[in-house]
């Protein structure tokens, strides 16, 4: 079916997770206060600019434009008219690829001398545009320095090609988990994120100090320099007044923050935060919601993390998405929000993200009524490391082996099966009745219903169906006697399930890997 996962061989996956699966608590997210404008995400603008296309009827697709990168990480395209993409490669180049001409033979920048790019996830990890980049002709790159891996933050001066030094926060222990995203906030200030030092399960216990850069998101101002500093901190940022804390910080609490971006509409927040191996997470905040702490060590997704790093009496504010690596995931690639114009009426106000090992298109929208659509639509080629825009506002992404870039099409392609949910709940265990109708043109011979289930729920006895439980994923197969649905026919299966409190059905499926369409 066109919108099967990719299930071929892995090569070594950048941004690595330690894929072993760590003890966990069942606790859930305790600590994180209600979902309001000033602890999670914003709602605002969700229920009158989403689109009428419910998010299964969506399909992603992708056609390679260029190839010959090498490892590339990140894309950014310059507002001048141009019509180019700037890609940064891992040993220290950035490449331009311009649609009529396609990918320059020649670098547009060449840094390698300064980068260090030993080990799988050093290098040249980050590019950002500032909004006067037209004029100025200065661009921001974030990279992992010679001698000793140490992640910096630079300004590069395109007329003069000259890298200017801004930050650097060292980095010497773990060459994993270096973060690099960079991108220019509604505020115009300047936001960089920074793994927590790598290594498995937090040994530096950096995410919940305030006292290092390590496993932080940072805001600066990069228009002006202060006293010693080359740029200068925002007066607003939330530690600045915080003895022993470092000034730069805007968030906390996370772990390999790979890619975040700002949506041009509303000047909310998404982040793609790395899990150690049981959980992916996406994170959704209201714009200017500096100072949350975003949980990681003391939780890893919205589970207590085992030997994780908890302070005492702090809030934690929880991810809007969760997803298991047993899907075949490793490393979430958050995405952008589609804010383009050609796909406006199918995907408009939805957040794209993937996966670097699964390749699936995992799409996200406010419902709101303070949850979230989400579906997997699609696949991407193998090992997309970045999403990026146009100035228009339309995808590419990049992969890192073989070293390609792609531009992302969206279609409407309505669903072949839907899933109606019959759920009966009492204190700690719950049924849950599912009918799968095949609502396409031929049979289906053979399947296996895909689903999640909510944080606590585990499955203590089913029916019509064969059924396994991998962390909190769900494969339910068809038995003997249920093997074909004709088309519109409808099977019935079903599972009894123990809960620590959150009895909600599964919020989306697959059937033999394409999306279903939800009913009651």
């Amino acid at each position: 079916m066109s919108r099967r996962r990719w299930t071929g061989p892995l090569l070594l996956a950048l941004l690595l997770t330690a894929l072993t699966p760590l003890p966990a608590t069942t606790q859930s997210f305790a600590a994180a206060p209600p979902a309001t404008a000033n602890t999670m995400a914003t709602r605002t603008g969700a229920a009158q600019d989403t689109p009428p296309v419910p998010l299964p009827s969506l399909s992603a697709t992708t056609t390679q434009v260029a190839s010959g990168l090498r490892r590339p990480t990140a894309l950014v395209a310059p507002d001048d008219g141009t019509d180019r993409l700037f890609i940064t490669e891992k040993p220290g180049t950035v490449r331009v690829y311009h649609p009529g001409t396609g990918l320059a033979r020649d670098p547009l920048i060449d840094i390698a001398s300064a980068v260090d790019e030993s080990g799988n996830e050093r290098g040249l990890l980050g590019i950002a545009l500032p909004p006067d980049f037209t004029d100025s002709q200065d661009l921001y790159l974030a990279y992992t320095a010679l001698p000793d891996g140490a992640v910096t933050l630079a300004r590069y001066r395109l007329d003069e090609s000259r890298l200017e030094v801004l930050l650097s926060q060292p980095h010497a222990e773990y060459s994993n988990h270096n973060g690099g995203q960079l991108a220019f906030g509604p505020d115009g200030n300047l936001y960089w994120s920074i793994g927590d030092g790598g290594g498995s399960a937090d040994p530096l216990r950096a995410g919940q100090r305030l006292d290092t850069l390590l496993g932080k998101i940072l805001r600066i101002d990069v228009s002006r320099s202060c006293g010693p500093l080359s740029y200068c901190v925002p007066s607003d940022n939330p530690f600045v007044d915080t003895p022993g804390a470092r000034e730069e910080i805007w968030l906390y609490g996370l772990r390999n923050p790979w890619r975040f971006s700002f949506d041009s509409a509303d000047g909310s927040m998404w982040i793609g935060d790395v899990g150690q191996g049981r959980w992916e997470e996406v994170d959704h905040l209201a714009p200017g919601q500096g100072g949350l702490n975003l949980g990681w060590s003391c939780y890893e997704g919205l589970e207590k993390f085992d030997g994780g790093h908890c302070v005492p009496g702090e809030k934690h504010t929880g991810p809007v998405f969760t997803y298991s690596p047993y899907t075949g995931g490793c490393s979430v690639i958050g995405g952008h929000v589609y804010r383009g114009r050609k796909y406006a009426g199918l995907v408009g106000g939805t957040y794209i993200a993937t996966d670097y090992c699964s390749s699936t298109v995992w799409a996200l929208r406010p419902d709101g009524e303070g949850g979230y659509e989400q579906a997997e639509i699609g696949e991407m080629p193998t090992q997309v490391t970045s999403v990026g825009t146009t100035a228009e506002g339309e995808f590419y992404v990049v992969n890192d082996l073989p070293g390609g870039l792609h531009r992302v099409s969206f279609a409407r392609e309505e669903p072949t099966c839907r899933v109606d949910r019959t759920v009966r709940a009492w204190g700690t265990g719950t049924t849950v009745d599912l009918t799968v109708t095949n609502t396409g043109g031929t049979p289906v011979n053979g399947w296996t219903l895909e689903f999640p289930l909510a944080l606590g729920q585990t499955v203590i006895s089913d029916w019509n169906t064969d059924l396994t439980q991998g962390s909190n994923t769900i494969a339910a197969a068809d038995a003997s006697h249920n093997a074909t649905i004709a088309p519109g026919a409808s099977i019935t299966l079903g599972y009894l399930a123990g809960h620590t409190g959150d009895s909600s059905p599964p919020p989306r499926f697959t059937l033999n890997g394409d999306a279903c369409a939800i009913g009651r």
